[in-house]
């Protein structure tokens, strides 16, 4: 008879405008993120010239380093010789180098704030720090892009798509530009993972919304051109990277939507000279990889594969020309990090649905992107982690921590030794390395480490 009598919803009470203290149908808006508004400085130190790594995946934007400085084949007896270590933000956002200083964009938990960070390279001492408020939730990490730096310069892109100027020597705060209010850009899937591009004193970032692509003068933040965006192209976590047609430079471009490149100088400047949509997935993460003679390499995870593409130049006109299309288990691919080009082949790791060579660290002719030519093996396979060619050596991180030097070649795999270098988590974050220093981080620290040969 309870059971049949009793209301178990009589206590409850229906929820209305009001009950919980804000206005009537109003809900308590944020405060407006204030971009460059806070600063701290703890010291002072002077440039050690001959150290750089000024950009996402390096001044020739293709990852490899041209230092001569001759690096370890092994780990010392005693382990890697670490340098220092500084906690970070969850994330994957990786650093640049300018003589002796490193920059790496942080999130301050705690203060809920981006903080552009400044470290020096031997020591870990830290700098300074420039920062604004802006509320982010955990989202597979929070920051995930590196900082473009010049000799005055350092440019941002934070995790809610606001872009930041300031003096690389001193940390004061030049400009700001929040794309979500200018442009209605549309903020990705787990944050902005788009890395700014600097150009002499241009900064150059794809906003997507109103805009495919802008063009900032450092000096003023004032635009120095606007590509418009008819289509509705989106941003997506690949970044921009530039190449010559016909002697023509551009600006290439991965979005949400299709691949297009933008006119980068004389006076059709932001001008779309070409676009394609015959790759066009759903997320594209790797940026893409400028061959010659007109091809790009075009990549991305769950599923989508890759493309090779040709971008044809006559008479001032373009065209793209589609040379190959395939799934992940037809050929090389990528879920995350962006392939080396070395010698006239590709290098990468084959995601985890590539079948038979899924985590394997992979060789493909730059001519033909379906057939293998060498693999690390069965016995060898990495996951989602950075890779950099260095002193004819390729240094490769798994996803938690373990790094593996090897040389690698068209003909074979030889792994030379490997180490655990942190037992983190997440070791995502692309690589920076100068002066025989190698900067690196997991999900929650960034290390230094000493890789010179002794």
């Amino acid at each position: 008879m309870w059971w049949m009598l009793h209301d178990p919803v009589r206590s409850l009470t229906v929820s209305l405008p009001g009950m919980d203290n804000r206005d009537k149908g109003v809900a308590v808006a944020r405060k407006p993120v204030v971009i460059g508004s806070e600063f701290k400085f703890l010291q002072s130190s002077p440039d050690v010239p001959g150290t750089r790594w000024t950009r996402f995946r390096g001044a020739d934007y293709d990852n490899i380093s041209k230092e001569t400085i001759p690096l370890i084949d092994k780990w010392d007896k005693n382990g890697p010789r670490i340098l220092w270590k500084k906690s970070l933000g969850e994330g994957h956002a990786a650093p640049v180098i300018f003589d002796g200083k490193v920059y790496v964009l942080d999130y301050d938990e705690a203060g809920k704030s981006d903080q552009l960070r400044c470290f020096m390279l031997s020591t870990g001492t830290e700098l300074w720090r420039r920062g604004y408020q802006v509320h982010l939730k955990r989202n597979h990490g929070l920051s995930r892009t590196v900082p473009a730096v010049s000799a005055k310069f350092v440019v941002t892109i934070g995790p809610k798509c606001q872009v930041m100027c300031v003096n690389r020597e001193n940390g004061n705060f030049i400009w700001g530009l929040d794309l979500v209010k200018e442009y209605d850009t549309e903020i990705p899937f787990w944050y902005t993972g788009q890395c700014p591009l600097l150009d002499d004193d241009t900064a150059i970032v794809a906003p997507g919304g109103k805009a495919l692509m802008v063009a900032i003068d450092c000096n003023t933040g004032l635009k120095i051109w606007e590509t418009p965006n008819p289509k509705g192209w989106k941003m997506s976590h690949s970044s921009i990277m530039p190449m010559s047609v016909g002697g023509q430079k551009m600006y290439v471009y991965f979005a949400i939507g299709g691949v297009c490149g933008i006119a980068a100088s004389g006076p059709d400047k932001g001008k779309v000279l070409w676009e394609t949509t015959d790759f066009s997935p759903a997320v594209a993460a790797p940026s893409p990889v400028v061959l010659d003679n007109g091809r790009i390499f075009l990549t991305a995870g769950y599923g989508a594969g890759s493309a090779l593409i040709e971008v044809i130049a006559s008479n001032g006109k373009y065209s793209v020309k589609l040379l190959q299309k395939y799934k992940p288990q037809e050929g090389l691919a990528s879920e995350q990090q962006t392939p080396v080009v070395y010698n006239g082949f590709i290098y990468g790791i084959q995601p985890k649905d590539a079948g038979s060579l899924r985590n394997q660290f992979v060789c493909y002719k730059s001519t033909d992107c379906k057939n293998v030519v060498m693999s690390s093996g069965k016995t060898n396979r990495y996951g989602l982690g950075p890779y950099i060619l260095a002193d004819g050596k390729f240094f490769i991180l798994n996803d938690d921590g373990e790094m593996t030097i090897a040389t690698v070649s068209p003909l074979r795999f030889t792994l030379l030794d490997k180490a655990r270098i942190m037992d983190g988590q997440d070791s995502w974050g692309p690589f920076a390395i100068s002066g025989g220093f190698l900067l690196m981080r997991d999900s929650k620290q960034m290390l230094c480490m000493d890789i010179k040969a002794h």
